[in-house]
Protein backbone atom coordinates (compact mmCIF):
# COMPACT_ATOMS: atom_id res chain seq x y z
CA UNK A 1 0.00 0.00 0.00
CA UNK A 2 1.31 3.52 -0.77
CA UNK A 3 1.08 5.51 3.12
CA UNK A 4 1.78 8.57 4.59
CA UNK A 5 3.63 9.02 8.30
CA UNK A 6 2.99 12.33 9.89
CA UNK A 7 5.21 12.98 12.82
CA UNK A 8 8.04 10.87 11.56
CA UNK A 9 10.34 12.38 13.19
CA UNK A 10 9.18 11.67 16.57
CA UNK A 11 9.31 8.65 19.16
CA UNK A 12 6.61 6.68 17.22
CA UNK A 13 6.71 7.47 14.02
CA UNK A 14 10.76 7.44 13.69
CA UNK A 15 10.32 3.88 14.24
CA UNK A 16 6.91 2.70 12.85
CA UNK A 17 9.06 4.07 9.54
CA UNK A 18 10.97 1.44 8.90
CA UNK A 19 8.40 -1.46 10.09
CA UNK A 20 6.33 -0.55 6.86
CA UNK A 21 9.18 -0.36 4.65
CA UNK A 22 9.74 -4.11 5.99
CA UNK A 23 6.10 -5.12 5.48
CA UNK A 24 6.07 -4.06 1.81
CA UNK A 25 4.58 -0.83 2.16
CA UNK A 26 5.35 2.56 0.23
CA UNK A 27 6.19 4.97 2.06
CA UNK A 28 5.76 8.89 2.57
CA UNK A 29 6.48 11.31 5.09
CA UNK A 30 6.00 15.23 5.60
CA UNK A 31 7.99 16.78 7.42
CA UNK A 32 8.76 20.90 7.69
CA UNK A 33 12.41 20.30 7.21
CA UNK A 34 13.54 17.61 4.76
CA UNK A 35 17.53 17.88 6.40
CA UNK A 36 15.88 16.11 9.54
CA UNK A 37 15.86 13.04 7.97
CA UNK A 38 19.29 13.27 6.10
CA UNK A 39 21.27 10.77 8.73
CA UNK A 40 18.32 7.92 9.15
CA UNK A 41 18.94 4.79 8.19
CA UNK A 42 15.76 4.97 6.01
CA UNK A 43 16.22 8.36 4.17
CA UNK A 44 16.10 6.97 1.03
CA UNK A 45 13.43 4.43 0.72
CA UNK A 46 10.77 6.83 1.61
CA UNK A 47 9.19 10.07 -0.25
CA UNK A 48 9.87 13.11 1.80
CA UNK A 49 6.94 16.19 0.94
CA UNK A 50 8.50 19.20 2.69
CA UNK A 51 5.48 21.65 4.38
CA UNK A 52 3.75 22.01 7.63
CA UNK A 53 0.62 20.39 8.75
CA UNK A 54 -0.99 23.74 9.22
CA UNK A 55 -0.47 24.16 5.29
CA UNK A 56 -3.86 22.67 3.48
CA UNK A 57 -2.04 22.99 0.40
CA UNK A 58 1.20 20.94 1.61
CA UNK A 59 -1.32 18.61 3.30
CA UNK A 60 -3.17 18.25 -0.02
CA UNK A 61 0.05 17.39 -1.62
CA UNK A 62 0.77 14.50 1.28
CA UNK A 63 -1.99 13.00 0.58
CA UNK A 64 -2.17 12.66 -3.20
CA UNK A 65 -2.55 8.95 -4.23
CA UNK A 66 -2.21 7.70 -0.46
CA UNK A 67 -4.16 4.75 1.02
CA UNK A 68 -3.56 4.71 4.64
CA UNK A 69 -2.45 7.94 6.62
CA UNK A 70 -0.79 7.65 9.94
CA UNK A 71 -1.72 10.67 11.98
CA UNK A 72 1.14 10.24 14.44
CA UNK A 73 1.11 14.20 16.27
CA UNK A 74 0.06 15.64 18.84
CA UNK A 75 1.63 18.65 20.94
CA UNK A 76 3.02 18.55 24.66
CA UNK A 77 3.44 22.39 24.83
CA UNK A 78 2.38 24.21 27.51
CA UNK A 79 0.93 27.24 25.68
CA UNK A 80 -2.74 27.79 25.69
CA UNK A 81 -3.84 27.95 22.35
CA UNK A 82 -1.91 24.28 21.45
CA UNK A 83 -5.89 22.73 21.89
CA UNK A 84 -7.13 24.74 18.82
CA UNK A 85 -3.94 24.26 16.93
CA UNK A 86 -4.22 20.77 17.31
CA UNK A 87 -8.53 20.47 15.62
CA UNK A 88 -7.37 22.78 13.21
CA UNK A 89 -4.49 20.57 11.38
CA UNK A 90 -6.69 17.09 12.69
CA UNK A 91 -9.36 19.30 10.37
CA UNK A 92 -7.45 20.08 7.60
CA UNK A 93 -6.15 16.57 8.03
CA UNK A 94 -9.67 14.96 7.59
CA UNK A 95 -10.44 17.00 4.54
CA UNK A 96 -7.62 16.71 2.47
CA UNK A 97 -7.86 12.66 3.35
CA UNK A 98 -11.61 12.55 2.25
CA UNK A 99 -10.77 14.81 -1.08
CA UNK A 100 -8.03 12.72 -1.85
CA UNK A 101 -9.86 9.42 -1.62
CA UNK A 102 -7.87 7.90 1.11
CA UNK A 103 -8.99 4.71 2.63
CA UNK A 104 -8.39 4.59 5.80
CA UNK A 105 -6.92 6.78 8.54
CA UNK A 106 -4.80 5.67 11.28
CA UNK A 107 -4.67 7.60 14.72
CA UNK A 108 -2.47 6.73 17.92
CA UNK A 109 -4.49 8.70 20.64
CA UNK A 110 -4.36 8.12 24.34
CA UNK A 111 -6.81 5.91 26.49
CA UNK A 112 -8.48 7.81 29.27
CA UNK A 113 -11.62 7.15 31.42
CA UNK A 114 -15.08 7.84 29.58
CA UNK A 115 -17.32 10.22 31.07
CA UNK A 116 -15.94 13.29 33.47
CA UNK A 117 -13.38 15.57 33.08
CA UNK A 118 -10.33 15.70 31.44
CA UNK A 119 -6.98 17.18 31.26
CA UNK A 120 -7.04 19.33 28.51
CA UNK A 121 -3.94 17.23 26.66
CA UNK A 122 -5.98 13.97 27.28
CA UNK A 123 -9.66 16.12 25.72
CA UNK A 124 -7.52 17.09 22.93
CA UNK A 125 -6.67 13.59 22.01
CA UNK A 126 -10.09 12.32 22.43
CA UNK A 127 -11.57 15.51 20.65
CA UNK A 128 -8.78 14.86 17.63
CA UNK A 129 -10.45 11.00 16.91
CA UNK A 130 -13.52 12.50 16.98
CA UNK A 131 -12.81 15.00 14.19
CA UNK A 132 -10.94 11.89 11.85
CA UNK A 133 -13.59 9.50 12.80
CA UNK A 134 -16.09 11.77 11.17
CA UNK A 135 -14.46 12.24 8.55
CA UNK A 136 -16.06 10.49 6.13
CA UNK A 137 -12.73 8.22 5.87
CA UNK A 138 -12.45 4.86 7.66
CA UNK A 139 -10.65 5.31 11.01
CA UNK A 140 -9.32 3.57 13.38
CA UNK A 141 -8.13 5.11 16.33
CA UNK A 142 -5.73 3.33 18.79
CA UNK A 143 -6.31 4.95 22.43
CA UNK A 144 -2.67 3.99 24.40
CA UNK A 145 -2.05 4.74 28.11
CA UNK A 146 1.89 4.81 29.18
CA UNK A 147 4.12 3.76 26.51
CA UNK A 148 7.57 1.86 27.69
CA UNK A 149 10.32 1.89 25.66
CA UNK A 150 14.17 3.07 25.35
CA UNK A 151 13.40 6.92 25.10
CA UNK A 152 9.89 6.90 25.63
CA UNK A 153 8.85 10.16 28.06
CA UNK A 154 7.40 7.66 29.82
CA UNK A 155 10.05 5.94 30.48
CA UNK A 156 12.75 8.50 31.17
CA UNK A 157 10.27 9.77 33.86
CA UNK A 158 9.60 6.98 35.55
CA UNK A 159 13.48 5.95 35.69
CA UNK A 160 14.77 9.57 36.84
CA UNK A 161 12.04 9.60 39.76
CA UNK A 162 13.14 5.86 40.99
CA UNK A 163 16.83 6.63 40.80
CA UNK A 164 17.00 10.39 41.99
CA UNK A 165 15.07 9.47 45.23
CA UNK A 166 15.48 6.78 48.06
CA UNK A 167 11.86 8.27 49.10
CA UNK A 168 9.03 9.36 47.43
CA UNK A 169 7.13 12.00 48.80
CA UNK A 170 4.20 11.34 45.39
CA UNK A 171 1.04 13.41 44.84
CA UNK A 172 -1.89 11.14 44.81
CA UNK A 173 -1.65 10.15 41.31
CA UNK A 174 0.93 7.42 42.66
CA UNK A 175 -2.27 5.31 43.25
CA UNK A 176 -3.95 5.26 40.22
CA UNK A 177 -4.42 2.88 38.01
CA UNK A 178 -2.14 2.92 34.82
CA UNK A 179 -2.31 0.00 31.89
CA UNK A 180 1.24 0.14 30.24
CA UNK A 181 2.05 -1.13 27.13
CA UNK A 182 5.37 -1.74 25.51
CA UNK A 183 6.75 0.20 22.28
CA UNK A 184 7.10 -2.59 20.22
CA UNK A 185 2.94 -3.92 20.93
CA UNK A 186 2.02 -0.28 19.88
CA UNK A 187 4.07 -0.64 16.49
CA UNK A 188 2.27 -4.30 16.32
CA UNK A 189 -0.95 -2.70 16.70
CA UNK A 190 0.02 0.50 14.14
CA UNK A 191 1.34 -1.80 11.28
CA UNK A 192 -1.64 -4.09 11.31
CA UNK A 193 -4.19 -1.08 10.88
CA UNK A 194 -3.68 -0.63 7.79
CA UNK A 195 -5.29 -3.84 6.90
CA UNK A 196 -8.24 -3.22 9.01
CA UNK A 197 -11.50 -4.05 6.79
CA UNK A 198 -13.10 -0.49 5.07
CA UNK A 199 -15.89 -0.98 7.72
CA UNK A 200 -14.23 -0.46 10.99
CA UNK A 201 -14.24 2.88 12.49
CA UNK A 202 -14.23 3.60 15.93
CA UNK A 203 -11.81 3.80 18.82
CA UNK A 204 -10.17 0.94 20.81
CA UNK A 205 -8.30 0.84 23.60
CA UNK A 206 -4.74 -0.86 23.55
CA UNK A 207 -2.90 -2.03 26.67
CA UNK A 208 -0.25 -4.56 27.70
CA UNK A 209 -1.20 -7.54 29.79
CA UNK A 210 -0.53 -5.50 33.38
CA UNK A 211 -2.77 -2.86 35.38
CA UNK A 212 -0.81 -1.47 38.28
CA UNK A 213 -0.49 1.88 40.10
CA UNK A 214 2.17 4.41 39.11
CA UNK A 215 3.92 3.55 42.44
CA UNK A 216 4.67 -0.12 41.36
CA UNK A 217 5.66 0.89 38.42
CA UNK A 218 8.40 2.99 40.06
CA UNK A 219 9.26 0.03 42.03
CA UNK A 220 9.27 -2.53 38.85
CA UNK A 221 11.84 -0.09 37.28
CA UNK A 222 13.46 -0.62 40.82
CA UNK A 223 13.74 -3.93 40.57
CA UNK A 224 14.79 -4.61 36.86
CA UNK A 225 17.46 -2.22 37.51
CA UNK A 226 18.64 -3.82 40.28
CA UNK A 227 18.14 -0.83 42.91
CA UNK A 228 16.07 -1.25 45.81
CA UNK A 229 12.08 -0.55 46.21
CA UNK A 230 10.86 2.83 47.30
CA UNK A 231 8.86 3.64 50.32
CA UNK A 232 6.17 5.78 48.65
CA UNK A 233 3.72 8.34 50.22
CA UNK A 234 0.81 9.22 48.40
CA UNK A 235 0.50 13.31 49.42
CA UNK A 236 -2.92 15.29 49.06
CA UNK A 237 -1.21 18.86 48.76
CA UNK A 238 0.71 18.51 45.62
CA UNK A 239 -0.79 19.60 42.97
CA UNK A 240 -0.35 18.09 39.04
CA UNK A 241 1.21 21.96 38.73
CA UNK A 242 3.44 21.42 41.50
CA UNK A 243 4.52 18.22 40.39
CA UNK A 244 5.24 18.89 37.15
CA UNK A 245 7.64 21.32 38.61
CA UNK A 246 9.14 18.77 41.09
CA UNK A 247 9.35 15.99 38.13
CA UNK A 248 11.25 19.12 35.62
CA UNK A 249 13.58 20.05 38.16
CA UNK A 250 14.68 15.93 39.60
CA UNK A 251 14.24 14.67 36.11
CA UNK A 252 15.76 15.39 32.83
CA UNK A 253 11.88 16.03 31.30
CA UNK A 254 11.13 19.56 30.25
CA UNK A 255 8.55 21.26 32.31
CA UNK A 256 6.20 21.70 29.09
CA UNK A 257 6.19 17.78 28.88
CA UNK A 258 6.20 17.33 32.96
CA UNK A 259 3.09 18.92 32.89
CA UNK A 260 0.62 17.58 30.82
CA UNK A 261 1.84 14.08 31.57
CA UNK A 262 1.08 14.56 35.27
CA UNK A 263 -2.11 16.07 34.56
CA UNK A 264 -3.20 13.07 32.67
CA UNK A 265 -1.85 10.71 35.79
CA UNK A 266 -4.77 11.97 38.10
CA UNK A 267 -7.01 9.64 35.88
CA UNK A 268 -6.95 5.59 35.95
CA UNK A 269 -6.11 5.06 32.45
CA UNK A 270 -6.77 1.58 31.64
CA UNK A 271 -8.84 -0.56 28.94
CA UNK A 272 -11.99 -0.59 29.51
CA UNK A 273 -12.65 -3.67 26.56
CA UNK A 274 -10.50 -5.81 24.85
CA UNK A 275 -12.42 -5.67 21.47
CA UNK A 276 -9.31 -5.15 19.69
CA UNK A 277 -8.52 -8.98 19.66
CA UNK A 278 -11.48 -9.40 17.34
CA UNK A 279 -10.03 -6.93 15.01
CA UNK A 280 -6.06 -6.75 15.37
CA UNK A 281 -5.06 -10.01 17.33
CA UNK A 282 -2.08 -9.70 19.54
CA UNK A 283 1.31 -10.27 18.61
CA UNK A 284 1.86 -14.42 17.92
CA UNK A 285 4.64 -14.36 20.83
CA UNK A 286 2.01 -12.33 22.96
CA UNK A 287 2.08 -9.01 24.84
CA UNK A 288 5.10 -7.99 26.78
CA UNK A 289 4.68 -7.41 30.19
CA UNK A 290 5.96 -4.53 32.13
CA UNK A 291 8.52 -5.44 34.02
CA UNK A 292 10.01 -7.08 30.68
CA UNK A 293 9.66 -3.86 28.46
CA UNK A 294 11.67 -2.57 30.84
CA UNK A 295 14.26 -4.94 31.15
CA UNK A 296 14.42 -4.58 27.22
CA UNK A 297 14.57 -0.96 27.71
CA UNK A 298 17.62 -1.10 29.68
CA UNK A 299 19.54 -3.73 27.31
CA UNK A 300 18.73 -1.50 24.60
CA UNK A 301 20.37 1.68 25.92
CA UNK A 302 22.92 -0.62 27.55
CA UNK A 303 23.89 -1.39 24.05
CA UNK A 304 23.55 2.19 22.75
CA UNK A 305 21.03 1.15 20.54
CA UNK A 306 18.29 3.63 20.49
CA UNK A 307 16.18 4.23 17.55
CA UNK A 308 14.37 7.33 18.51
CA UNK A 309 13.84 9.74 21.45
CA UNK A 310 12.21 11.82 23.50
CA UNK A 311 15.41 14.36 23.14
CA UNK A 312 14.76 14.41 19.97
CA UNK A 313 11.20 15.60 19.67
CA UNK A 314 11.15 19.86 18.63
CA UNK A 315 11.20 22.17 21.89
CA UNK A 316 7.92 23.93 21.06
CA UNK A 317 8.68 28.17 21.70
CA UNK A 318 11.65 27.62 20.57
CA UNK A 319 13.63 28.91 17.36
CA UNK A 320 13.40 26.64 14.67
CA UNK A 321 14.72 29.00 11.38
CA UNK A 322 18.04 27.65 10.53
CA UNK A 323 21.11 30.36 11.32
CA UNK A 324 21.02 32.95 8.18
CA UNK A 325 24.01 33.11 5.97
CA UNK A 326 26.00 36.37 6.95
CA UNK A 327 25.53 38.91 3.99
CA UNK A 328 21.73 38.24 5.29
CA UNK A 329 22.99 39.72 9.07
CA UNK A 330 22.27 43.08 7.56
CA UNK A 331 19.79 45.53 8.53
CA UNK A 332 19.79 42.93 12.05
CA UNK A 333 22.02 43.39 15.89
CA UNK A 334 24.15 39.90 15.58
CA UNK A 335 26.63 39.72 18.68
CA UNK A 336 29.32 37.28 17.43
CA UNK A 337 32.24 35.47 19.80
CA UNK A 338 34.76 34.14 17.45
CA UNK A 339 38.08 31.86 18.44
CA UNK A 340 40.75 30.12 16.78
CA UNK A 341 43.15 27.61 17.59
CA UNK A 342 45.74 25.73 16.32
CA UNK A 343 46.42 22.16 17.51
CA UNK A 344 49.03 19.53 16.80
CA UNK A 345 46.51 16.95 16.11
CA UNK A 346 45.22 15.99 12.95
CA UNK A 347 41.87 17.07 11.82
CA UNK A 348 40.14 13.48 12.16
CA UNK A 349 41.40 13.66 16.23
CA UNK A 350 40.00 17.05 16.60
CA UNK A 351 37.00 16.21 14.60
CA UNK A 352 36.37 13.46 16.73
CA UNK A 353 36.40 15.87 19.88
CA UNK A 354 33.89 18.16 18.74
CA UNK A 355 31.42 15.75 17.51
CA UNK A 356 31.43 14.20 21.01
CA UNK A 357 30.74 17.41 22.99
CA UNK A 358 28.14 17.83 25.78
CA UNK A 359 26.12 14.72 27.21
CA UNK A 360 29.04 12.89 29.62
CA UNK A 361 31.68 14.51 27.75
CA UNK A 362 30.62 17.89 28.87
CA UNK A 363 31.79 21.04 26.81
CA UNK A 364 35.22 21.77 27.93
CA UNK A 365 35.43 24.62 29.64
CA UNK A 366 34.02 25.91 33.52
CA UNK A 367 31.73 23.10 34.19
CA UNK A 368 29.90 25.14 37.26
CA UNK A 369 28.73 27.88 34.52
CA UNK A 370 27.61 25.72 31.95
CA UNK A 371 25.76 23.61 35.32
CA UNK A 372 24.30 26.98 36.96
CA UNK A 373 23.53 28.00 33.31
CA UNK A 374 21.23 24.42 32.88
CA UNK A 375 19.37 24.72 36.20
CA UNK A 376 18.63 28.27 35.39
CA UNK A 377 17.05 26.63 32.02
CA UNK A 378 15.48 24.01 33.91
CA UNK A 379 13.76 26.86 36.45
CA UNK A 380 11.96 28.67 33.71
CA UNK A 381 10.41 25.64 31.94
CA UNK A 382 13.37 24.71 29.85
CA UNK A 383 14.89 21.43 28.50
CA UNK A 384 18.02 22.19 30.93
CA UNK A 385 21.55 20.09 30.24
CA UNK A 386 20.32 17.02 31.80
CA UNK A 387 18.42 16.00 28.15
CA UNK A 388 22.33 14.41 27.24
CA UNK A 389 22.47 12.80 24.13
CA UNK A 390 21.26 10.01 22.11
CA UNK A 391 24.51 8.53 21.01
CA UNK A 392 27.44 9.24 22.81
CA UNK A 393 29.86 9.66 19.84
CA UNK A 394 27.84 10.56 16.64
CA UNK A 395 25.92 13.38 15.41
CA UNK A 396 23.05 13.67 13.26
CA UNK A 397 21.05 16.76 12.06
CA UNK A 398 18.20 17.08 14.52
CA UNK A 399 19.75 15.02 17.38
CA UNK A 400 19.51 17.22 20.41
CA UNK A 401 22.37 18.14 22.50
CA UNK A 402 21.65 19.44 26.10
CA UNK A 403 20.12 22.75 25.76
CA UNK A 404 21.02 22.65 21.83
CA UNK A 405 19.76 20.93 18.55
CA UNK A 406 22.22 19.82 15.70
CA UNK A 407 21.18 22.00 12.75
CA UNK A 408 23.91 21.45 10.21
CA UNK A 409 26.79 18.89 10.31
CA UNK A 410 29.51 18.34 7.62
CA UNK A 411 30.95 14.87 9.42
CA UNK A 412 34.79 15.54 9.73
CA UNK A 413 34.50 19.32 9.45
CA UNK A 414 31.80 21.44 10.35
CA UNK A 415 28.76 21.56 13.06
CA UNK A 416 26.15 23.71 13.85
CA UNK A 417 23.96 23.86 17.11
CA UNK A 418 21.09 25.82 17.48
CA UNK A 419 20.45 27.11 21.03
CA UNK A 420 16.82 25.27 22.41
CA UNK A 421 17.52 27.15 26.10
CA UNK A 422 15.15 29.86 27.36
CA UNK A 423 17.18 32.85 26.04
CA UNK A 424 15.89 36.41 24.86
CA UNK A 425 16.79 35.66 21.30
CA UNK A 426 18.37 33.41 18.53
CA UNK A 427 21.52 31.82 19.24
CA UNK A 428 23.76 28.97 17.41
CA UNK A 429 27.38 27.61 18.32
CA UNK A 430 29.29 26.25 15.47
CA UNK A 431 32.71 24.39 15.66
CA UNK A 432 34.84 23.07 12.65
CA UNK A 433 38.50 21.34 12.00
CA UNK A 434 40.38 22.20 9.15
CA UNK A 435 43.69 20.30 8.35
CA UNK A 436 46.79 23.12 8.79
CA UNK A 437 50.29 21.81 7.27
CA UNK A 438 50.87 18.18 9.93
CA UNK A 439 48.36 19.78 12.34
CA UNK A 440 44.83 21.43 12.04
CA UNK A 441 42.97 24.59 13.20
CA UNK A 442 40.14 24.61 15.15
CA UNK A 443 37.34 27.28 14.49
CA UNK A 444 34.29 28.35 16.93
CA UNK A 445 31.86 31.19 16.80
CA UNK A 446 29.03 31.67 19.35
CA UNK A 447 26.08 33.99 17.02
CA UNK A 448 23.55 35.62 18.69
CA UNK A 449 20.54 37.17 17.70
CA UNK A 450 18.86 39.65 20.37
CA UNK A 451 15.09 40.21 21.49
CA UNK A 452 14.97 43.44 22.29
CA UNK A 453 16.49 45.24 24.94
CA UNK A 454 16.01 42.07 26.99
CA UNK A 455 18.21 40.73 24.38
CA UNK A 456 20.63 42.90 24.24
CA UNK A 457 21.05 43.66 28.36
CA UNK A 458 21.16 39.77 28.06
CA UNK A 459 24.76 39.33 25.95
CA UNK A 460 26.18 42.19 27.16
CA UNK A 461 25.59 40.97 31.10
CA UNK A 462 27.50 37.62 29.86
CA UNK A 463 29.73 38.86 28.05
CA UNK A 464 33.04 38.43 30.23
CA UNK A 465 31.68 34.34 30.90
CA UNK A 466 31.97 34.03 27.53
CA UNK A 467 35.47 35.30 27.80
CA UNK A 468 36.30 32.19 30.63
CA UNK A 469 33.68 29.44 28.91
CA UNK A 470 34.71 30.53 24.80
CA UNK A 471 38.40 30.66 25.13
CA UNK A 472 38.59 27.85 27.78
CA UNK A 473 36.48 25.51 25.05
CA UNK A 474 38.99 26.40 22.25
CA UNK A 475 41.49 25.68 24.28
CA UNK A 476 40.82 22.23 26.35
CA UNK A 477 39.18 21.17 22.69
CA UNK A 478 42.27 21.43 20.93
CA UNK A 479 44.15 19.75 24.22
CA UNK A 480 41.93 16.90 24.15
CA UNK A 481 42.59 16.58 20.30
CA UNK A 482 46.01 16.22 21.18
CA UNK A 483 46.22 14.47 23.87
CA UNK A 484 44.06 11.35 22.42
CA UNK A 485 46.25 11.83 18.91
CA UNK A 486 49.60 10.85 21.38
CA UNK A 487 47.68 7.99 23.38
CA UNK A 488 49.40 4.75 22.51
CA UNK A 489 47.74 2.18 19.98
CA UNK A 490 48.19 -1.48 19.43
CA UNK A 491 50.33 -2.29 17.22
CA UNK A 492 51.05 -5.57 15.12
CA UNK A 493 53.18 -6.96 17.62
CA UNK A 494 50.71 -5.79 20.25
CA UNK A 495 47.50 -7.63 18.60
CA UNK A 496 49.96 -11.19 18.16
CA UNK A 497 51.26 -11.00 21.30
CA UNK A 498 47.60 -9.91 23.32
CA UNK A 499 45.89 -13.74 22.93
CA UNK A 500 49.23 -14.77 24.92
CA UNK A 501 49.31 -12.37 27.41
CA UNK A 502 45.77 -13.07 28.18
CA UNK A 503 46.81 -16.64 28.26
CA UNK A 504 48.87 -16.07 31.00
CA UNK A 505 46.71 -14.44 32.78
CA UNK A 506 44.22 -17.21 32.80
CA UNK A 507 46.72 -19.45 34.12
CA UNK A 508 48.23 -17.41 36.38
CA UNK A 509 44.51 -16.90 37.83
CA UNK A 510 43.78 -20.50 37.64
CA UNK A 511 47.14 -21.08 40.23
Amino acid sequence: MRVLVTGATGYIGGRLVPKLIEAGHEVRVIVRRAERLRDVPWAREVDVVEGDLTDAAAVARAVDGIEVVYYLVHSMGGNGDFEQTELTIARTMAQAATAAGVRRIVYLGGLHPQGGELSQHLRSRAKVGEILLGSGVPTIVLQAGVIIGSGSTSFEMIRHLTEVLPYMPAPRWVRSFIQPIAVRDVLHYLVEAANVPPEVNRAFDIGGPDVLRYGQLMNGYAVEAGLPQRPIAALPVLTPWLAGQWVNLVTPIPRRLAVPIIESLQYDCVMHDHDIDAVIPPPSEGLVTYRRSVRLALEREKRGDIETSWRNAEVEGAPSDPLPSDPDWAGHTVYVDQREQRSKAGADALWTVIEGVGGENGWYSFPLAWAVRGWIDKLFGGVGLRRGRRDPDTLHVGDAVDFWRVEAIDRGSFLRLRAEMRVPGRAWLEMAAEPDGTGSRYRQRAVFFPKGLAGRLYWWSIVPIHGVIFAGMANRITAEAEAASKAPRPGRDDVEAAPAAASARNQAQKS
